[in-house]
């Protein structure tokens, strides 16, 4: 799930375990139905824990019997209420992606009318549209797909992750077809009650990972959804994460602080004789800085302690970098530190060596401050 090239620390292995939970014999199958080997390993860097096995064939299709218990019903009717009334969700739009035959998305539709699903498999694709169920057909190959009637406001996606050899694939299809601030429902089997009760029959080929807390929100995180919380749920038996989709870095100020620090740095260097204006600090900050309010020609120098720096230019500006001594023995009348969280250290070192007077400025934003 994390990516990490590894050789994962080998848990334990399963002989002779079903080809999968699905694949059900009949007589004249049982001479050829053999089992397999289930080996489960750990992600050194992550913690996953996951099987080296390939995918059930069937892996994109939702395949589900909890339809047919009626405390399950009662169950997903109060946990989808519950959802969409704390996220305000009541005629908003909502998919579940790998909705099955229908078994959820009938219960969601009863309580809201833009509710659509996504399955691969055909005969449920067919079965949940005899129930006039809104269901497209899909899966997330690449995770640059797009559901026709998205954007949604809110997903469901039920113990599904699991099985999916593309997890990450499929996680950012999720997102990408999302509102911003779109909030969901992941939930998957919980194996932190698996190795605490000793539930080893719940190991089986059909699932790919398996999900402790911890692991299940650092998935989620890494993939693109701010966790809300994280708990056990459904007798223990699963965990629910509700997540919102991350925000984008919002970038709409960037131009408005570029065109006032030009206008800061341009309102100073005015006041001055030509090139009368120097800086302070030949670090990453002042680089930058030098390049959102086009410097280059319009200061003198930049200062700096560090020998390995003198004698250079400032990269993109061409602005030559001296030594303190340079300035000391100048004739500026005004300097601006940019020394990040050494700027009182470098303005006490200015005033004690200086035998004249000069103005001192640092940044504030995109504003210059008399210090």
């Amino acid at each position: 799930m994390c990516s990490s090239l590894f050789e994962g620390l080998e848990l334990v292995v399963f002989e002779g375990m079903p080809k999968s939970a699905q694949h059900l014999p009949e007589e004249g199958d049982l001479t050829s139905d053999d089992g397999v080997d289930l080996e489960l390993v750990q992600c050194p860097a992550c913690g996953l824990v996951q099987t080296t096995n390939q995918p059930v064939h069937y892996f994109r299709e939702v395949i589900r019997a909890s339809g047919i218990s009626s405390e399950m019903i009662d169950y997903r009717r109060g946990q989808f209420r519950g959802f969409m009334k704390e996220y305000g969700l009541f005629g908003k739009s909502l998919v579940e992606f790998g909705c099955g035959s229908g078994e959820y998305l009938q219960i969601l539709s009863e309580l809201n009318s833009q509710c659509y699903g996504v399955e691969y498999g055909e005969s449920s694709l067919r079965e949940a549209r005899e129930k006039d169920l809104s269901v497209l057909p899909g899966y997330f190959e690449n995770g640059t797909e797009k559901i026709p009637e998205g954007p949604f406001d809110g997903f469901l996606f039920l113990n599904f992750l699991e099985h999916i050899p593309n997890p990450r694939t499929v996680l950012a299809g999720l997102r990408n077809n999302l509102v911003e601030q779109g909030v969901g429902i992941v939930e998957v089997p919980n194996f932190d009650m698996i190795i605490r009760e000793s539930l080893f029959s719940e190991f089986v080929t059909d699932h790919l990972f398996y999900f402790s807390a911890e692991t299940l929100v650092a998935s989620l995180m890494m993939n693109g959804f701010e966790v809300l919380r994280c708990e056990e749920t459904w007798h223990n038996y699963t965990l629910t994460a509700t997540v919102k989709k991350r925000p984008t870095f919002i970038t709409t100020g960037v131009d408005s602080f570029c065109l006032q620090l030009r206008k800061s740095f341009n309102h100073l260097i005015d006041q001055y004789p030509q090139n009368g204006v120097a800086i302070w600090g030949a670090g990453h900050q002042a680089f930058t800085i030098l390049a959102l309010a086009k410097l280059e020609g319009r200061i003198r120098y930049v200062v700096d302690s560090a020998p390995f720096k003198q004698g250079k230019f400032t990269p993109a500006t061409h602005i030559p970098i001296v030594s303190p001594e340079v300035f000391y023995e100048d004739d500026l009348l005004a300097i601006v530190v940019v020394a990040g969280s050494y700027t009182q250290e470098v303005i006490s070192a200015i005033q004690s060596h200086m035998s004249r007077d000069i103005d001192i400025f640092t940044v504030s934003g995109s504003n210059l401050t008399p210090s």
